[in-house]
């Protein structure tokens, strides 16, 4: 099993081999908000990968083993409630990080993402300062 909150880093840095500051996993079935997730992630050093629902971001994050999951809530197949419980039962993804990243605002959903076994809870639109911020903070442990 992950080691919670591990990083795969070769260097001071946090950088791997490759130059990446670590693989992130954006599940959201919107393509503009892979979009704009993608180009702040990838400008501050990130390798993003991306899914189009819950279901589909369970299967890559088996197969990728990314070092954390930015996990849309209002999804088709799966929602992102229901995704992060499968990742948090599942032995071979319970390590890997998840915040979600939603329109939902209210208090009652931030508290349901989080007892799912989300690590924090942002509201769309999140600023890209206040999501490297999480990103990083979560990616620390």
């Amino acid at each position: 099993m992950r080691n919670l909150f591990r990083k795969k880093s070769d260097s001071a840095d946090g950088q791997d081999s490759s130059g990446s500051r670590g693989t992130i996993l954006v599940v959201d079935d919107s393509p503009t908000e892979q979009h704009v997730l993608r180009n702040i992630l990838e400008k501050a050093g990130f390798r993003v990968e991306t899914a189009r629902d819950g279901q589909e971001g369970i299967a890559l994050a088996k197969r990728l083993h990314p070092d954390l999951i930015l996990m849309d809530v209002v999804m088709p197949v799966l929602n992102g409630f229901q995704a992060t419980r499968k990742l948090r039962d599942d032995q071979e993804t319970a390590g890997i990080p998840v915040i979600m990243v939603t329109t939902k605002d209210q208090e009652t959903d931030k508290n349901w993402g989080l007892r799912q076994g989300a690590e924090a809870y942002l509201v769309k639109p999140v600023s890209a300062p206040d999501l490297l911020q999480r990103v990083e903070a979560v990616m620390r442990g």
